[in-house]
């Protein structure tokens, strides 16, 4: 059987991680993305077990005080984890799991599984990303301007990753990523 792998993608906020990784599975359906555990409330379109597992926040630190997350972390008021259980059954069948996680949880992930390919997600500019960010019409201002902060303190750890891939074009960043994991071999 051949072996699975774990792949970490992040970025700061409104970098286009979720177009990336949902372009990724359109066209690698041998890759396979871990569904996230989340305190925070649905987005119109989103589907429980598709999207996230929806739980309440006391739920959630029962899964991390039992040892049940691989990686966890807050981000805008909410938590987010990764299940354990999930990425071993699925890495132990050969699959390549793919987890687009905040910088935190990348940082865990990194600590417990360290032959994870990690995969930086990085806006063409500054202003670029401002744009995206409001373009969105998700956030208050005070959202955005949490958000901004965070993309700066998240961008200047991008050396910790194994890639960094600018999506400044959808296209050439896809081609990007499929370089890295696909004709590079990752690591």
């Amino acid at each position: 059987m051949k072996s699975g792998k774990l792949i970490v993608l992040t970025g700061p906020s409104g970098v286009g991680k979720g177009t990336l990784v949902r372009s990724l599975l359109n066209r690698h359906p041998e890759l396979d993305l871990s569904v996230s555990v989340t305190t925070r409330k649905p987005r119109e379109g989103e589907v429980e077990g598709q999207h996230y597992y929806f739980v309440s926040r006391s739920r959630f630190e029962e899964m991390v005080e039992a040892g049940e997350l691989a990686e966890w972390a807050e981000f805008a008021g909410n938590f987010y984890g990764t299940p354990y259980f999930a990425l071993q059954q699925r890495t132990r069948e050969g699959k390549w799991v793919l987890l687009e996680i905040e910088l935190e949880g990348a940082r865990q992930i990194r600590d417990k599984f360290p032959e994870a390919l990690r995969l930086f997600i990085l806006p063409p500019s500054w202003e670029e990303l401002e744009r995206r960010l409001r373009s969105r019409g998700q956030d208050s201002e005070s959202a955005i301007a949490r958000r901004l902060l965070r993309a700066q303190e998240e961008i200047e750890a991008a050396r910790e990753f194994d890639f960094q891939v600018i999506n400044d074009d959808l296209e050439v960043a896809l081609k990007g990523l499929e370089s890295v994991l696909f004709v590079s071999g990752g690591k």
